[in-house]
Parts: C-alpha cells; sequence; structure tokens
C-alpha cells in the first residue's frame, strides 16, 4: 500500500466515523463528570409471582409471554439479566425491568432521558444493529490510529515529534494504569 493510499484510507475513516467517535467520546466525558442522565420509572405490575419463573432456563420466552399473557404493550430485542433481575433491552430506549424479591413480581416501565439514551448506547446495551456499527466503529478507530501513528513515524518531518508524543501517552498510560 503506498503512502498516498494510506493517507486517503486514513482520511475516509476519520471522516466516515468522526460524527460517531466524536459523540462517543462526549458521552463517555459527560458519563465521567457526572452527567449520566436520569430514568423516569413507573411501576406497571407488581403481584404475587404466580406462574412467573425467575429459573427459566429461556428467560426471553418466560417475558416474552408474561407481556403477551398481561397486554402490556412494549416491544424489545433481548433481555439481560440473571437471579431475580432482568432487564429488557435495549435500554437506550424504554426498557421493562422485571424484579422478584420474596415471591412478589414487579414490573417497572423505564423511559431514559437523552443524556441516558446517549450513555447506554455508549455503554453497548442498543439495538443489536447498532451494537454491530461500534464494532466497525472501534476496528476503524483502530485502523485510524495504526495508520495516524505510521504516517507520523515515516514522515522525516514528523517522526521525532511522532515518537515524542506517543512515548509520553504510552508513559502517562501506564503510570496511571500501574500506580
Amino acid at each position: 500500500m503506498t503512502r498516498k493510499q494510506i493517507v486517503t484510507l486514513h482520511l475516509a475513516l476519520a471522516a466516515f466515523f468522526a460524527p460517531m467517535l466524536i459523540i462517543t467520546g462526549l458521552s463517555g466525558g459527560l458519563y465521567l463528570f457526572g452527567e449520566k442522565g436520569s430514568v423516569v420509572k413507573e411501576v406497571i405490575y407488581k403481584k404475587v409471582q404466580g406462574d412467573f419463573n425467575f429459573s427459566s432456563k429461556d428467560m426471553e420466552k418466560e417475558i416474552r409471554q408474561f407481556i403477551l399473557s398481561n397486554q402490556i404493550e412494549h416491544d424489545f430485542e433481548y433481555v439481560k439479566g440473571s437471579g431475580t433481575v432482568y432487564v429488557t433491552r435495549p435500554t437506550s430506549k424504554q426498557h421493562l425491568v422485571f424484579s422478584g424479591e420474596d415471591n412478589q413480581l414487579t414490573v417497572i416501565k423505564q423511559t431514559p432521558d437523552f443524556n441516558k439514551s446517549i450513555v447506554e448506547l455508549h455503554k453497548g446495551h442498543g439495538p443489536r444493529a447498532f451494537k454491530t456499527l461500534q464494532k466497525f466503529m472501534a476496528f476503524g478507530l483502530f485502523l485510524i490510529l495504526i495508520s495516524g501513528l505510521f504516517l507520523g513515524l515515516t514522515s522525516p518531518l514528523y517522526k521525532n515529534k511522532t515518537i515524542f508524543i506517543s512515548g509520553l501517552g504510552s508513559l502517562l498510560f501506564l503510570f496511571l494504569a500501574l500506580f
């Protein structure tokens, strides 16, 4: 691959993934600064567990059957959880939390605000198609960084600066991670 092709690839990937990476970086930063968003919670069902089985081998089927038999209007892609708490996904939009304690089933409808939705997407709790896009974005970011380092290291004008700055970044990462 020629240098010009690497520059073109680097720029194309950076331009394509820039909006997604900016939003991902912004949501991660806001999360670290304590802006995690909020969720409106509404209990929509609270009764003795009855036929609901928290030890079912197929909780998704169990939850779909419960939603159908109780005429609850809710669409979801998959279920996550264990023990006595299960959550319909994606949690980046309205979802249900199934909780069973003391032989009582509680179903809570949770509706995230915009900040919380973005944070949930960032954490990989979004729709399956979005999670697939995130995997491509992660690979794209890796290629952007590797090609950027390669271009810096193979440029007589930027080689020493690239070595110094990436070395400084590596040292800072190691120092803060290990100490």
